[in-house]
């Protein structure tokens, strides 16, 4: 780990529902290619591709790194009887990585926990107080221009940016990392100096990340129609969601040029890899003994299902 110098942090393959097109084989391909030794998987929402993600990154030589992007409410905007009332929470993400097997149980159940208790005509989301108890063994990075601070500096809220974040500092500790993003996007430019400021001032570390969802910048206007699909929307529609050419998988080289003027949020990313020491295994599905007659009394399930099948 010594001699790497960047760590891809925020990636999503295609289990990034609607979203993401980089198949989990495919990662591995440009990880290998580019002779990366670790890679986080956090897709949106969910972790359904994290034993594929790891069998087949391990089985790559490389470091998996399992985890998820999940949708906070901090519970700190206005849906009350005066909002809209086609108000929808605020679905602000921030980047959650198991560093131990408990941090990966944890991750579990609160990527379960978003679904399950959220109101069945509302997204998945997780409420900021569901977190406590939860974050000893997880990394959380603050999510980039998709997370709560950039989503409030971009409203003209620094003062909510930093209350989010102090309440994040409270969950995670030494274990938070505030993220910065270049895409080229108007605001990413206009959010990074106040998200350095933050972390200077709350002397949290800077992570730099980059957010792929495709593979070069040749599948750029495919996966653009794959969004409008998604969405509902046409492509000639101007006010849609659009992403950048910039949000493919770049490669080292790049993002050591790209992040030239902070080496230290490049360093974080190494950290980051190294403080991660879990990924899960395939493991034998846990059954039940079958048995049949009085005293439960066990015979070959083979045998006794062919005569039940006579």
């Amino acid at each position: 780990m010594s001699k790497l110098d960047f760590v891809h942090l925020h990636v999503h393959s295609s289990y990034s529902l609607l979203e993401g097109a980089l198949p989990i084989a495919r990662l591995a391909e440009l990880a290998k290619a580019d002779k990366q030794a670790a890679l986080a998987l956090t897709d949106t929402d969910n972790m359904f591709g994290a034993l594929e993600f790891a069998e087949k990154l391990a089985g790559s030589s490389i470091q998996p790194i399992v985890g998820c992007a999940l949708a906070i409410d901090f519970g700190d905007t206005d849906h009350g009887p005066r909002a809209p009332a086609n108000a929808q929470p605020e679905r602000t993400r921030i980047v959650l990585l198991a560093a131990r097997e408990a941090g990966y149980r944890s991750l579990m159940r609160l990527s379960s926990r978003a679904f399950l208790d959220s109101a069945p005509n509302e997204p998945p989301r997780l409420k900021l107080e569901w977190l406590e108890g939860e974050t000893g063994d997880i990394i959380a990075l603050t999510g980039g221009p998709g997370g709560p601070l950039d989503s409030a500096i971009a409203a003209g809220q620094s003062h909510l940016a930093a209350i989010r974040l102090d309440a994040l500092i409270k969950l995670f500790g030494d274990r938070l990392y505030v993220e910065l993003q270049r895409h080229g996007t108007r605001n990413e430019r206009m959010t990074e100096p106040v998200l350095i400021d933050l972390a200077y001032k709350k002397n949290i570390p800077l992570v730099a990340t980059n957010e792929p969802y495709f593979a070069g910048v040749a599948d750029y206007e495919a996966h653009d129609a794959l969004i409008c699909i998604a969405e509902g929307r046409f492509l000639a529609e101007a006010d849609r969601r659009q992403l950048t050419p910039e949000h493919r998988f770049k490669t080292r080289a790049e993002m050591r040029e790209l992040f030239a003027d902070l080496p230290e949020a490049l360093s974080s990313t190494v950290e980051i890899a190294e403080r991660c020491a879990f990924r899960p295994h395939t493991k034998a599905p846990i059954l039940p003994r079958f048995s049949v007659g009085e005293g439960g009394s066990v015979v070959n399930e083979a045998d006794e299902l062919r005569k039940r099948a006579v």
